[in-house]
């Protein structure tokens, strides 16, 4: 594999990696704005520009560009995050100055016509409501919400019925103007690509980007607070976060290990220890989330009623318990894990270029395997033990869904980690 990256003239980024094996590629744009680049009134505006991107353009309507990319045997996909929105595509080498050009036709001659973001207000609407409905997926907003209350990382991607009604085509003209600027984007592919081929294709599809955009974003501080949400279920749903670190941080890689030795796996601490020694769960795992100035570093496990007394003080005793005793082969068997994770993504042409692209745009180069390997390498289990202790300084935010009766006080439970 041959990572290469180029500037064009207009200040987009182009990033490759060839996969001469493969006869497939995955091909797309990164672009550095998500929700936490948006106003409170605009909550929600990232993510319906991901989904108004195929709706048509002045070229295309919303069906031709579904039929192109079909016609050829690919497949077309958005997501956005916090900090950037993503639109790709994966399909056979021959045709990827196809997708290249209805990638560059969406970013920058999509029309957004009244009917067209009136159906899809609809649709997001409903999508709000189908997150609403899942409890496992409703808990982690609800702790990005306590952990950053009043910020636009406290806010759901998905934005609220409210601002989703609000939002017509000027406005969503209007965004991407303001946020979708060449220097912020990244055009990545992996697989079956050629680097040249894909800058002479940025340089005569992307020339109407506009060259410079405030994406900037207010920084996040992170807070020790609660939220919790009495439904009626059969399980109680529930999350406990301490302040992570940021992309940048040199505890990073320490804390993806950390991860792997709480709650990354069958052997880790809390999936021995709260599911098959005890029984009080079905699910429980840990979590690293890192953001560009702040993380979170948690813990989820979904319960019965009944179990939810017994549970919150088995997970607080191994996550201290490992601020004391992490072992050597522990960190072993977590460091071989997280390397093998790496190696086989890159087998992936979408897991790579969703590597390299992310990696341009929080690192501003792409990191060799190689260096990678070795920062998992240097963390053995007096880091481990630093880490935990790190965390548990502060108090945690907590979130819960379900029946709650059980769940002890938030003092209580922040006590548990002093």
């Amino acid at each position: 594999m041959a990572v290469e990256v180029s500037r064009l003239s207009n200040g987009m980024t182009v990033v490759s990696d060839a996969m001469p094996h493969l006869q497939s590629a995955t091909v797309g744009v990164w672009v550095g704005a998500g929700s936490r680049h948006e106003g409170e009134k605009a909550h929600g505006i990232s993510h319906m520009l991901e989904h108004m991107a195929f709706k048509g353009t002045e070229r295309r309507s919303a069906l031709a560009i579904v039929e192109e990319i079909e016609a050829v045997g690919g497949h077309l996909n958005a997501h956005t995050t916090h900090e950037a929105t993503a639109y790709y595509a994966r399909l056979l080498k021959d045709d990827v100055p196809l997708v290249a050009d209805i990638l560059a036709d969406i970013l920058q001659h999509s029309t957004f016509e009244a009917d067209e973001v009136a159906r899809e207000q609809g649709v997001i609407i409903q999508e709000i409501g189908q997150a609403a409905d899942t409890p496992d997926d409703l808990v982690f907003d609800h702790l990005l919400s306590a952990a950053y209350q009043g910020q636009a990382l406290g806010r759901p991607i998905l934005g609220t019925p409210d601002t989703v009604r609000s939002f017509d085509g000027a406005k969503l003209k209007t965004y991407m103007t303001e946020h979708y600027s060449a220097p912020g984007i990244v055009f990545a592919g992996a697989g079956a690509v050629e680097h040249a081929a894909l800058v002479d294709l940025g340089e005569a599809l992307f020339k109407a980007l506009p060259d410079a955009a405030d994406n900037d974003m207010s920084p996040a501080t992170f807070q020790a607070k609660e939220r919790r949400e009495e439904k009626d279920l059969e399980q109680v749903h529930l999350t406990l976060a301490f302040e992570g670190v940021p992309y940048d941080d040199p505890d990073y890689y320490t804390a993806q290990v950390f991860s792997a030795v709480l709650g990354g796996g069958m052997s880790s601490r809390l999936f021995q220890e709260v599911r098959e020694k005890r029984g009080l769960c079905y699910s429980v795992y840990s979590f690293n989330w890192s953001f560009e100035d702040t993380g979170l570093f948690g813990v989820y496990a979904g319960t019965a009623e009944e179990d939810l007394g017994d549970l919150v003080p088995v997970v607080a005793e191994e996550i201290c318990r490992l601020a004391a005793d992490a072992s050597d082969e522990e960190a072993a068997r977590a460091r071989t894990q997280l390397k093998a994770g790496l190696l086989m993504g890159m087998e992936s042409s979408a897991s790579r270029v969703e590597q390299i692209a992310r990696q341009l745009m929080v690192f501003d180069q792409v990191l060799p395997v190689d260096e990678i390997k070795t920062r998992v390498d240097a963390v053995d289990a007096a880091a481990l033990r630093r880490f935990a202790a790190r965390i548990t300084a502060k108090a945690p935010a907590l979130a819960a869904v379900g029946p709650l009766s059980g769940l002890e006080t938030y003092d209580k439970i922040a006590a548990r980690f002093t």
